[in-house]
């Protein structure tokens, strides 16, 4: 099937708006066992948060995919918000282009997801405003493409997730204020994940067990071994509640049950530390925009 650019879609509600891209966390991750070809089985869960990359559609009428600010030294078909929306192009047939513009506030390589979230945003608010009608479900199968915390954004809900981190259901964990911790280091998952100290036999565990409390991370140990700054960001925090790590990080979190409790922490690690302070968020932000049309 083929679309071509119209006037028609070119008027729909939503072009030059600021659509979010929200973060998430890793509330909690279990590694179950491991598959003949060495991906990892796990059970996690996701939450979104009200921090947010921003993302703006303009039409462009020549079919082409484009940045309005492209990256120092990076070429533009390489940026996931592009691969994004050439796949959509290429998966329907799509004529319509689009010029993408970005304001980033997620840090990068810090396990929130920020590149997830930006291709996640992509595919939905394109396939909105392009009138292709996917289904959310083919969205996710596309997503996947593109990398494995995309789908989750694209799921747009708090998620109880299994396999491989592909199989999702809806969860609704407290919605807590959460003061994060970015180290100034990056956290290479591929070397946590191949590391022989890694537990890999943890016990499954039920939905019920994890609203009880069951939260622990199987990657903490690890990750603390080899990146001092993440173990260090963890005591930092851990002054001021429970401090856990958000996927292998390198980011590292705390939930707070009152604003003023997680403002006064974020207060007082803000000159010491990169620090960020959110609202955890069971639907997200990006589908309410699209519900108010």
């Amino acid at each position: 099937m083929g679309f071509n650019v119209t006037k028609n879609v070119e008027s729909v509600s939503g072009w030059g708006e600021k659509w979010p891209a929200p973060a998430k966390l890793n509330l909690m991750l279990r590694i179950t066992g491991r598959r003949a070809d060495g991906y990892h089985l796990l059970q996690t869960v996701f939450q979104m948060l009200d921090l947010c990359d921003w993302l703006t559609f303009h039409p462009r009428a020549d079919g082409l995919v484009s940045l309005l600010s492209p990256i120092p030294g990076v070429l533009e078909q390489d940026d996931l918000t592009v691969r994004a929306a050439n796949l959509l192009k290429s998966h329907t047939g799509c004529g319509a282009g689009v010029c993408i513009e970005t304001e980033k506030n997620l840090p990068m390589g810090g396990g929130l997801g920020g590149g997830s979230s930006d291709a996640a945003t992509t595919l939905v608010v394109l396939n909105y405003l392009w009138g292709l009608n996917l289904s959310k479900q083919e969205l996710m199968v596309l997503g996947l493409r593109l990398g494995a915390d995309v789908p989750v954004f694209v799921f747009g809900h708090s998620a109880w997730g299994e396999g491989v981190g592909e199989k999702l259901q809806s969860i609704m964990p407290p919605e807590q204020w959460v003061v994060i911790i970015k180290p100034d280091c990056h956290v290479n998952t591929k070397e946590i994940f191949c590391s022989e100290g890694l537990t890999r036999d943890s016990k499954s565990i039920k939905m019920s067990d994890f609203l009880a409390g069951e939260d622990r991370n199987d990657c903490t140990q690890e990750v603390c071994r080899n990146y001092q700054p993440v173990k260090d960001a963890i005591s930092a925090l851990s002054v001021y509640a429970s401090a856990r790590l958000t996927g292998t990080g390198a980011c590292v979190f705390a939930q707070f049950s009152s604003k003023e409790s997680a403002e006064a922490a974020f207060q007082s690690l803000k000159d010491d530390w990169l620090v960020f302070l959110a609202k955890g968020l069971n639907k997200s932000p990006l589908y309410k925009k699209l519900e108010q049309g």
